[in-house]
């Protein structure tokens, strides 16, 4: 099978033939068919982050295909059904986090394309109590940025508890930008969309943003200030400058939820403005099994709509810095199904 390869950190994926892996008990192996290009793929690729993978290892946590080959004890999946491998591979399930419904912060989890090889090949391993099943109607190419971009913008709305009528601040309008502002509206709040380049305000007008701020002429916080500020921000641009205008955007007893992971990123939080205005500082990652379920049962109804580009995977590299300069509209998807 062919694989795009981490060799070593800050150094171009290299594309590789690689012996098909087989299922140990409780995995499955699935032939990919779309694998979505995450900004955390970048960040693996590059060692940004103080927990680094190992290299070599194959990124990816977007992968959608069909199931292949089934492990020992594997009796809920069959052959041919569609699944989508996401960035929590495994968690222990046994722990305070996993059995009070956050199996996202379990300690021993196992992260796809981080941990273990991920879907940036033409086949991968999935534990098969975490492969989520995609429902019939829902194509492998919109699966594929559903299952990171989606799930993690869906949790973020979920963690923010927005309601009906609520002004929600999406910072950066891409990849999950555009889902965040699709969830937002669904939940019924109002929204203002911000980012840098005309062709993302203009998608985030498209898909029923209220408000659109351009950050490189418009002052951020004063323009949300204007309509009462945020009660929550959705921080998903890769950039710390962004981060502190949306906080500082937020209305009384506003919430930050932080969901992009810029390299080595801080931010200053104000204790005076904090305290007196009781805003809240919050982290979000990704979702749980059941948020994606929730997330596919939505676009299995025709609720959102998932705008991609797709490429083969021999373009990862070129791909990967078109990402980094800002040229992508929201996803691409590299397809792993070519000739097949």
């Amino acid at each position: 099978m062919k694989a795009a390869v981490v060799r070593a950190f800050g150094e171009p994926l290299v594309i590789e033939d690689r012996p098909d892996p087989e299922p140990g008990p409780g995995q499955v192996r699935v032939r990919v068919e779309a694998s979505g290009l995450c900004h955390t793929d970048i960040h693996a690729a590059r060692g940004d982050w103080p927990v680094k993978p190992t290299p070599p290892f194959v990124p990816g946590h977007e992968g959608v295909g069909l199931v292949e080959k089934l492990g020992e004890g594997v009796t809920h999946l069959s052959v041919g059904q569609r699944v989508a491998v996401p960035w929590l591979g495994k968690a222990c399930g046994r722990c305070e986090q996993c059995l009070s419904g956050w199996e996202t912060l379990c300690e021993r989890q196992i992260n796809t394309g981080y941990g273990c090889d991920g879907g940036y090949a033409e086949k991968m391993l999935a534990w098969a109590d975490f492969a989520q099943p995609v429902p019939h109607g829902v194509t492998a190419f919109d699966a594929a940025p559903l299952t990171c971009a989606g799930v993690t913008t869906y949790k973020a709305l979920k963690v923010a508890g927005v309601r009906p009528a609520q002004l929600v601040a999406v910072s950066g309008v891409g990849g999950l930008g555009h889902l965040a502002v699709q969830y937002a509206k669904i939940a019924g709040a109002q929204v203002a969309a911000i980012d840098v380049t005309d062709e993302k305000l203009e998608l985030a007008a498209e898909l029923g943003a209220d408000v659109v701020i351009d950050a490189r002429k418009d002052d951020v916080a004063e323009v949300l200030k204007r309509y009462g500020g945020a009660h929550a921000a959705i921080a998903l641009a890769v950039n710390e400058e962004a981060f502190t205008a949306v906080n500082s955007g937020l209305r009384r007893g506003g919430k930050l939820v932080m969901v992009a992971l810029p390299a080595h990123g801080t931010i200053q939080v104000p204790i005076f403005d904090t305290v007196l205005n009781g805003t809240s500082v919050i982290g979000s990652i990704v979702g749980t099994r059941q948020d994606l379920a929730e997330v596919f049962q939505l676009h299995a109804a025709g609720r959102t709509r998932v705008i991609h580009e797709t490429r083969p995977l021999a373009s990862v590299n070129e791909s990967m810095d078109d990402v980094l300069r800002g040229q992508v509209k929201a996803r691409i998807v590299f397809d792993l199904g070519v000739g097949r």
